[in-house]
């Protein structure tokens, strides 16, 4: 993030490369710089005559090079922008001719999204000397949290650690979908407002009691009523609480709690550093590890595995999800 805003800044300060390529996993970063150079860089009357928008599926990398080898007309740059230029991927080498000799009045941006250019090729090579490279990393899960702490306090929004857990429990590490939930909340919450799970809720329709945060929770706690609660409930929804999300989750939860159990150094800053949690949450590892002991999670790690290979439908493609959901938890509890 403290990259994306440097490059920004310079934008701003018109201190401009002749090249921009963005690439990498993550394309919320990819579709930012790249909306900010489209709006930034030109005035609305030079946009006309000066800014281009191409597609990878329609054109060709000598298709690129030509546009980006006319000069302006009547503004001091013309803004050419490569949009899905990963479906050039074959053929993306090719530019590394342009990229050794840019023209300088030309603003060239390539968005190349899931995907990333081979380093050790001259394309990379050419790019690091006469312009710039972003590639843009997909969070881990961990991390999802904290940017959407980051994104909201800029704009006057807070958010509870169990509501951003909600959110990225359910949306996963998509920052694209993360961040227009987040835009339909600040348009419905007045400035300064705490983002909770009740709005949650409320709002995007994320049940507070009935997910999987809730289930990991109860389980670490050995809390056998509420989690088969919140298990016939997944049963009974199945669309909404795919099996095979559930089981990843609690997957990772005990593969942490077997990492727990190896710290020996258990202070909440320690923990919450080692097993990259927020320090939130610590307090429910520690509940649930005097619940089960190194040899139990060692067990559990196994019989996880072996759902999840049944959730995917081997070995198990007759039995109802929401009924081996109720057997793992069983398997679990017992």
């Amino acid at each position: 993030m403290d990259e994306v805003k440097q490059l920004v800044t310079d934008i701003k300060n018109k201190h401009l490369k002749p090249i921009y390529f963005l690439m990498g996993e993550e394309p919320y970063y990819i579709d930012k710089i790249s909306d900010f150079i489209e709006k930034t860089i030109l005035t609305e009357e030079e946009r006309g005559f000066n800014q281009m928008i191409l597609y990878g599926r329609d054109i060709s990398v000598e298709d690129i090079i030509s546009n980006a080898k006319r000069y302006p007309m009547m503004a001091e740059y013309q803004v050419v922008i490569v949009k899905e230029a990963q479906d050039l991927s074959r053929t993306i080498e090719k530019l590394s001719s342009y990229a050794e000799n840019p023209q300088p009045t030309t603003i060239l941006v390539v968005n190349y999204k899931y995907k990333k250019i081979d380093k050790r090729k001259s394309l990379y090579k050419s790019l690091k000397k006469t312009g710039v490279i972003y590639e843009s990393k997909k969070l881990y899960e961990n991390q999802v949290a904290d940017w959407i702490r980051r994104v909201l306090s800029p704009k006057g929004y807070s958010i509870t650690p169990k509501a951003a857990q909600m959110l990225v429990e359910f949306l996963g590490t998509d920052l694209s979908k993360i961040n227009n939930e987040l835009e339909k909340l600040q348009i419905i919450l007045p400035s300064n407002s705490q983002i909770t799970p009740d709005v949650i809720e409320e709002n995007i329709g994320i049940s507070k009691d009935y997910n999987n945060f809730e289930l990991r929770k109860a389980i670490g706690d050995k809390d056998a009523i509420k989690a088969h609660k919140i298990v016939n409930y997944f049963a009974e929804n199945p669309k909404d609480n795919p099996m095979v999300v559930t089981v990843s989750l609690l997957f990772n939860f005990f593969s942490q709690l077997l990492h727990f159990h190896g710290l020996k150094d258990r202070s909440p800053r320690s923990v919450a550093s080692a097993l990259r949690i927020n320090p939130y949450f610590v307090n429910e590892y520690v509940s649930a590890a005097r619940n089960y002991p190194m040899r139990k999670v060692s067990g559990i790690v196994s019989v996880l595995r072996d759902f999840d290979v049944k959730s995917k439908g081997v070995g198990a493609n007759s039995v109802p999800q929401g009924d081996l959901l109720k057997e793992l938890l069983v398997r679990i509890l017992d």
